[in-house]
């Protein structure tokens, strides 16, 4: 589905199903350098499941036009203006990683309109070391490799996304160097992963954010995340009062352990 949102126009995908926003809606936001294509197990199982799916193309990623955002309170306000163009009143916000702040972030602003919230892989303060900021502005390709080291704790988790066995660094790293390159090509040479990791990196607002929700909060961490290591969202699990469940998983929850997510989804979303 393609929408026209602050004047440019945006991809969501609706898992397989038609839009209809009188369903109750459930967004799925992605993290720094991924697109829609993350969520597609869980968006299709709730499409079929008497859902309104919108699993979004952030500015500059996947098959929405930049450019890219540049802090999260931007892409929270990219966001809400999408929920308005589509017509939803109300909805469940999901998102991963730097997801989950943006989702922090709309969820404050939606007020009442956000049912739930679900953070999945996230920390508060969402930090990244000077040195990956650094290799992410000279040497991109490096960094994304360095990411995915630390993004998964396995080579091939069984079950795994999309099937059994497969090569989760290599999928991972495949979308994130063609995410990459795409916006270089359409952008005059730009740094996606700097504008991304940058705004999770200055990301300051999130315990004014969490006192101003009106939504029950839920949390999916990864017991093995070198990314996100799950004593890093303790603070921001207390400031919302959240239901926290992990997984034996990485950074990378939705590739490693696909049906944990799912399952923790229906269960935090019920």
């Amino acid at each position: 589905m393609k929408l026209q949102v602050q004047g440019r126009e945006a991809y969501v995908y609706t898992g397989g199903k038609a839009f209809d926003a009188a369903l109750p809606c459930v967004v799925f936001v992605h993290g720094a350098l991924h697109d829609h294509s993350v969520w597609g197990l869980q968006s299709r199982w709730f499409a079929h499941h008497g859902r309104a799916v919108m699993a979004v193309d952030l500015p500059g990623h996947g098959r929405s036009a930049g450019p890219a955002l540049s802090s999260v309170e931007a892409m929270a306000d990219w966001l809400v203006a999408l929920l308005d163009v589509a017509g939803v009143r109300q909805v469940a916000l999901v998102g991963h990683s730097m997801g989950s702040l943006i989702g922090l972030e709309a969820a404050a602003r939606l007020g009442e309109r956000a049912t739930r919230l679900v953070m999945v892989g996230t920390a508060y303060p969402m930090k990244v070391t000077p040195a990956l900021l650094d290799m992410g502005r000279d040497t991109p390709l490096a960094a994304i490799d360095r990411v995915n080291v630390f993004s998964h704790s396995t080579l091939s988790a069984k079950p795994s996304a999309p099937g059994p066995g497969s090569w989760l660094h290599g999928a991972n790293r495949a979308l994130m160097r063609r995410l990459q390159a795409g916006y270089a090509l359409a952008h005059a040479g730009d740094n996606l992963f700097s504008i991304d990791f940058n705004a999770c990196n200055q990301y300051a607002n999130g315990l004014a954010a969490a006192a101003r929700l009106q939504c029950r909060v839920g949390m999916l961490l990864g017991e093995k995340d070198s990314m996100a290591i799950p004593k890093s969202a303790s603070e921001m699990a207390q400031a919302t009062q959240a239901r926290v469940l992990y997984l034996n998983a990485g950074h990378s929850l939705m590739s490693e352990a696909p049906d944990g997510v799912l399952n923790g989804l229906r269960d935090l979303l019920s």
